[in-house]
């Protein structure tokens, strides 16, 4: 069964060029365009990955992160935010906090997005088998 990755972001252009890529590499992928919406398809189904932009209409990524790790289904769910350049987050604050393992600043490449989600999901598969 292919892992599954929930994309998050309220630009299209940024959320389609990801799906297309994550998609060819054989892993499945939903996407929702905001943070409430993203909180919806999470309790139809729980991803293995969530890559959530910070700042959306209705919930922002770190809202919604936040509402993860307060749930026992999802606490342990692996995220990448994505940001936009010039909009400061401290990855170690978040980190500590809300165990994000990873900011990307838009824009970025959907190869080397690809690479981050390759790497975090092997991670947690290895995990998983010990």
């Amino acid at each position: 069964m292919s892992k599954r990755v929930l994309l998050c972001d309220d630009e299209i252009h940024i959320l389609r060029a990801a799906e297309f890529k994550i998609k060819r590499a054989g892993y499945g992928v939903r996407t929702a365009g905001d943070g409430e919406e993203a909180w919806q398809l999470i309790q139809d189904q729980v991803p293995d990955l969530l890559i959530t932009d910070c700042q959306m209409p209705r919930l922002d990524g770190v809202r919604l992160v936040r509402r993860m790790r307060n749930d026992h289904r999802t606490a342990n769910v692996p995220v990448l935010m994505l940001t936009a350049k010039g909009y400061e987050l401290n990855h170690e604050d978040l980190a500590s906090e809300l165990d994000v393992i990873d900011v990307i600043a838009k824009p970025f490449s959907p190869r080397e997005l690809l690479k981050r989600v390759d790497a975090v999901l092997a991670e947690a598969t290895a995990e998983s088998a010990v």
